[in-house]
Order: C-alpha cells, then sequence, then structure tokens
C-alpha cells in the first residue's frame, strides 16, 4: 500500500513539474492556460500603464497586455527617427545609461511577454542593441521597466518597452 502512494505521489510530481516546463510562455499553452492576451490592448492604454508618453514622431507603435494570475506583462514597440531616441530615453530617466550588446543572445530566453506576439522580431536575438533598466521598482503599481533599442535603417530605430505591472 504505501508502495502504491509513493507511487502514485511521485507520478504527481514529475506530470506537474512536466507541466511547468513546457517550452513555450504561459500565454501559449493549449490547456492549463494561465495568462491571457488582452483583447483590446491599445498603444495608449499600455503607454500610460507604463507611465511613458509616446514622442509625436512615433511611427509604426503596437503594444501588447498579457494578463496573468498576478503581474501583467506590458509590451510597447515604436519606430522613431535614430536623432529623437536619445531624447525620449532621457525623458524616461533610467537608472544606468544604456549598454550597448554588439551580439545576439546565444540562448533562447523565451519571455513571457514576446513581441513575436506582435509581428516584431525579439530585441534578444538582434545585434547592436542598447539596453538596460528603466526603473525597478517602478511608480504607482509597476514593477520594473526595461528598454532596448535596436536600429532598422540609416534613419530611424525601434523602441522597445517591456514592463511587469
Amino acid at each position: 500500500m504505501l508502495v502504491c502512494g509513493l507511487a502514485l505521489v511521485g507520478g504527481l510530481v514529475s506530470g506537474c513539474s512536466g507541466a511547468a516546463q513546457s517550452g513555450g510562455p504561459a500565454a501559449e499553452r493549449s490547456t492549463g492556460q494561465l495568462s491571457q492576451w488582452v483583447d483590446g490592448a491599445t498603444v495608449e492604454s499600455v503607454a500610460r500603464t507604463l507611465g511613458v508618453q509616446l514622442p509625436q514622431a512615433a511611427t509604426e507603435a503596437k503594444a501588447g497586455h498579457l494578463q496573468g494570475l498576478q503581474d501583467d506583462g506590458l509590451i510597447l514597440a515604436f519606430v522613431l527617427p535614430t536623432a529623437d531616441v536619445d531624447a525620449f530615453v532621457d525623458r524616461l530617466k533610467p537608472e544606468r545609461p544604456l549598454g550597448l550588446r554588439e551580439q545576439p543572445l546565444t540562448h533562447s530566453t523565451n519571455p513571457t511577454t514576446p513581441f513575436s506576439h506582435l509581428g516584431l522580431p525579439e530585441p534578444d536575438l538582434l545585434a547592436q542593441v542598447r539596453e538596460g533598466q528603466v526603473c525597478a521598482p517602478c511608480e504607482e503599481d509597476l514593477n520594473w521597466l526595461r528598454i532596448a533599442v535596436a536600429r532598422v535603417d540609416d534613419r530611424t530605430s525601434r523602441v522597445y518597452l517591456r514592463g511587469v505591472d
């Protein structure tokens, strides 16, 4: 009887650990979904939650809001003239100057709030990306905010913002 009980507990534990390591972000799991993308999330609503004012020169703005059990993930991306990027970053008052990552990350980070949801490349998988922490903890309910900036072409750059509320 004790052996059966231990086998049952072992099966439950291994079943649970396998579910937790399904490989995909929580938002993409077909069963037992722990989070979901919010329909109707707008660039304006995400920017407001992140405490960011979108520059007037911003184009191609896209946003997503992933509602989770405890925290929500927020992503916002837009294109700016490269000459305007530093002024935008300065207004965010990052904790430290942005660092330059010259090469793509060598391992997949599999972010919980992937920019691929917006049809964009992941900044972690790009080279020549300036990135850094803006705040942690932040004001209001925002837990943290990170920024990444990648050149699109000779005149424009894409700004990626990822936060947790």
